[in-house]
């Protein structure tokens, strides 16, 4: 099945790793699918940058490169850049937004003279940030959302995700006017574009049918749901969206091991 690919999308957290904790059989997975194409990390986790994203793998356990990720964090600073330039910056989330957004040749201002708001998951947020984040939108500033993933999942459960941050400012009036994570198509054409391949020719790999299935679907790629991560059987049960492939976690998947749809 699997050597119908040319390469493949890989999501990590609920694929490959449970918060801190690499999934069964996931390293020897992840490189069984290297030896049959190239592979790409591609993520909505905006907490890391390319760099942070591989460290944090290399020290669960699973060697990779940066160049081998693409969290949405990077994909937010490359999508600014490519459209607007350099732009200036205020940001609600954590250490891999200001990471790649300056990498990318930004500049991060207070936020009363940001062009832009960048706000992905934050697990330090505060009133004082949603504040501020609602004086620079008022003064005209533009909302971007690395994505809207409404949960997380870590070893005790799942926990607030990006979407609860961005909720906040959507009550307040404020609706992003870019989203750049799964399932945008920003994310998979800029996936696409790294791989040097066509949507037909790669396979996307995640535990979410909201994000990770029906967003590659919409750009015409086959898709598999591993049930390790959010999207349980129960889900996939009642769910419209339909993944080419179904599988218990990534090694089942390697393995051929498939759930019946």
């Amino acid at each position: 099945m699997l050597q119908r690919y040319r390469g493949f999308l890989v999501d990590i957290d609920g694929v490959l790793v449970r918060g801190g904790q690499v999934l069964p059989g996931a390293v020897e997975a992840l490189a069984d699918l290297r030896t049959r194409g190239p592979v790409l990390l591609l993520t909505n986790n905006s907490t890391k940058s390319r760099v942070g994203t591989a460290e944090r793998l290399r020290r669960a356990g699973i060697p990779v490169e940066p160049i081998e990720v693409l969290p949405s964090s990077h994909v937010a600073a490359r999508f600014l850049r490519t459209q607007f330039g350099g732009v200036r910056f205020w940001y609600i989330g954590e250490e891999g937004i200001p990471e790649e957004m300056k990498a990318a040749g930004h500049v991060l201002v207070p936020p009363e003279e940001a062009d832009w708001i960048v706000v992905g998951m934050d697990r330090e947020l505060t009133y004082a940030k949603l504040r501020q984040a609602l004086r620079a939108l008022l003064r005209g500033a533009r909302l971007l959302a690395t994505n809207e993933d409404p949960t997380f999942p870590t070893p005790d459960g799942l926990v607030p995700g990006a979407g609860a941050v961005v909720g906040a400012l959507r009550g307040m009036g404020f609706p992003p006017e870019v989203v750049v994570g799964k399932p945008s198509p920003i994310a998979f054409q800029v996936a696409l574009e790294v791989l040097g391949l066509a949507g037909k020719e790669v396979l996307m790999i995640g535990d979410r049918l909201d994000t990770d299935v029906a967003g590659a679907q919409a750009l015409g790629l086959d898709t598999a749901l591993v049930l390790s991560g959010v999207t349980q059987k129960a889900d996939l049960e009642k769910a419209r969206v339909r993944p080419t492939y179904v599988a218990a976690d990534l090694a089942a998947l390697v393995q051929g091991a498939l759930i019946p749809g």
